[in-house]
């Protein structure tokens, strides 16, 4: 099985997802794992069974970087 964008998420056996410790009790979140090939998958807490999107590394890498660096403040409620 390759993994492609929109993925469901349900095909993504033996994956951990991982949650924001800043994520709400309503479960609000975008939760993250790491796939086998080295890939990250993303997916809406809210709906596990729906679709997953994958990126690379170096594409999550300028995500979180961008974020750190204040990229993104902008976006913020």
């Amino acid at each position: 099985m390759s993994a492609y964008n929109g993925i469901s998420a349900t095909e993504l056996q033996d994956v951990s997802w991982q949650k924001s410790r800043r994520s709400n009790s309503q479960g609000a979140c975008v939760e993250m794992a790491r796939l086998g090939d080295g890939s990250i998958a993303m997916r809406n807490s809210r709906f596990p069974d729906g679709p997953a999107l994958v990126y690379t590394q170096a594409e999550i890498d300028a995500l979180i970087h961008g974020a750190k660096d204040g990229d993104f403040d902008n976006l913020l409620g």
